[in-house]
């Protein structure tokens, strides 16, 4: 720990990944909050892994076609929010087929990427570090678009904070008084599709849903309205960030791995002590 925070002052790459971590902190916090709220976990988790496709497609171009200003990320971001729109369509008009759309786009997603990065020529180490993670990999160029990126959810979610909360908690009583649920449905699909974007250039697409709920659900034994959620929810996520990517540094551990790990002991602790007092929530 000692050592890390010497080390910031010496090494951009240290910043740098300090600083991705706090960025995505905050989308994190926010939309984590929706996801744990809806219940709809399972859907952030097959748009986690629909962005390989994504990625692996727009390095194929760079590579083979010479297509210069495509990027992994750009590839992720079309994949997700293409991936968010046909689950939610799914979801909101046929509920019994929900469960194979989102598998079919999960393992889809994941076939895809594996197909483009095999036929891609070279030695694809970017893309197979999205599948694990490396924040220490992190560029000024990343930061740039994970800061826009950042910006957008941040303040799409809170100026329509009224209407996801609606959509979360009584979706039938706003549809009676004629609010646009599906539509807002699926804007916090997409805005949740972005986070996923944010959050894979940090744990990976095999962590991420983890990293995408594990403060949320944290928090929820601390708050009692969504709002509160939300803001310790970001607090946890700095902290799980900060912490994992300082815990891993010294002994060398894949930085990704050990904050999903610190973000699975606090909360496996909170919940158990929550449990052991007969479910109560930590506040009066």
């Amino acid at each position: 720990m000692t050592e890390f925070i010497g080390d910031l002052a010496s090494f951009s790459f240290l910043r740098y990944a300090l600083l991705a971590g706090v960025l995505v902190s905050f989308a994190c916090g926010i939309m984590g909050s929706y996801v744990v709220a809806r219940r709809i976990s399972y859907i952030a988790g097959a748009i986690a892994h629909s962005v390989l496709g994504g990625m692996g497609a727009a390095r194929y171009g760079e590579v083979v076609f010479g297509i210069s200003w495509l990027h992994p990320l750009l590839g992720a971001i079309v994949a997700a929010l293409l991936s968010a729109l046909v689950i939610g369509l799914v979801s909101l008009r046929a509920r019994e087929r929900e469960d194979t759309v989102i598998g079919a786009v999960w393992a889809i997603g994941m076939a895809v990427g594996i197909l483009f990065i095999f036929k891609t020529p070279g030695y694809n180490e970017n893309l197979m570090s999205y599948l694990f993670g490396n924040i220490l990999m992190v560029s000024r160029e990343d930061l740039w678009l994970t800061a826009g990126l950042n910006l957008l959810i941040l303040v799409t979610g809170l100026v329509f904070y009224r209407q996801f909360l609606a959509v979360c908690f009584d979706e039938e009583f706003v549809l009676l008084r004629g609010l646009k649920v599906q539509a807002y449905y699926l804007l916090l699909l997409c805005l949740i599709a972005l986070t996923v974007v944010l959050l894979v250039s940090v744990v990976g697409i095999i962590m991420v849903i983890a990293l995408l709920t594990l403060p949320a659900a944290t928090a929820s034994y601390f708050s009692r309205r969504l709002w509160q959620m939300m803001g310790l929810s970001v607090i946890f996520s700095v902290l799980f960030t900060t912490g994992g990517l300082a815990l891993s540094y010294t002994p060398g551990l894949p930085a990704g791995a050990t904050i999903i790990i610190f973000a699975g002991v606090v909360y496996l602790l909170v919940a158990g002590i929550s449990f052991a007092l007969g479910g109560r929530r930590f506040i009066a």
